[in-house]
């Protein structure tokens, strides 16, 4: 794929949608960072479900440390993978209070030196609530870079240097989340919604469908 196609790919994107965001509900960037470390093989609905109960009663690092694992574990408990998310978390707690000064940290190394917390994570907190040009690589925007023939890579860490190798500076910002919303609504895993794809005719995907 040459330049000037993932340019116009990009501009479309960005002309239906000028300010696209994060589907999870949240803040302050604790709030967004614990709904992050939350919603691993979880539904961004399932999470806001939970955040919506637990936010109002703890969402600072030390109210989640005072309202107690247990506590923790009851108000997250409809999401998956609840127990190890909440150690997580708990640790991660402890940790933004007792190295950070209970709040997020702006660097990937410190970051990902957080329980819990990928690059993936890393990238979603530096770009959603700090305003830097990371892309986090999910399996929608891995389905995407590879399907369309933006950037194509056998792995996520491939995927993420070509794709902030090869998209134009004025759309870097913002290309995770639109990437993501198109996997998740119309470039979907088992059959692509081509028929109302308003990047159909840019994209190298050969298998195209009619559905809408």
């Amino acid at each position: 794929m040459n330049a000037q196609k993932r340019h116009d790919i990009f501009a479309r994107l960005q002309a239906e949608n000028p300010h696209p965001t994060t589907e999870l509900n949240w803040s302050t960037p604790f709030e967004l960072l614990a709904a992050v470390l939350l919603s691993a093989q979880a539904t961004d609905v399932g999470v806001n479900k939970a955040t919506a109960k637990l936010y109002p009663v703890a969402n600072t690092p030390q109210a989640i440390i005072d309202l107690g694992i247990n506590e923790l574990k009851r108000h997250i408990k409809t999401i998956g993978l609840f127990n190890t998310k909440a150690e997580n978390l708990m640790k991660t707690c402890h940790l933004l209070v007792n190295q950070h000064g209970s709040e997020v940290p702006k660097t990937r190394k410190e970051l990902e030196a957080l329980p819990g917390v990928g690059r993936k994570t890393a990238n979603v907190i530096l770009n959603t609530a700090f305003g830097q040009p990371t892309i986090a690589v999910d399996t929608h925007i891995f389905r995407v870079s590879n399907r369309t023939g933006i950037a194509k890579g056998k792995d996520v860490v491939e995927v993420e240097q070509k794709l902030l190798r090869h998209i134009p500076k004025a759309f870097k910002q913002d290309a995770h989340h639109w990437l993501i919303l198109h996997g998740r609504y119309t470039c979907i895993a088992r059959k692509p919604r081509c028929g109302s794809c308003i990047i159909e005719d840019l994209c190298d995907y050969k298998e195209k469908t009619e559905l809408g």
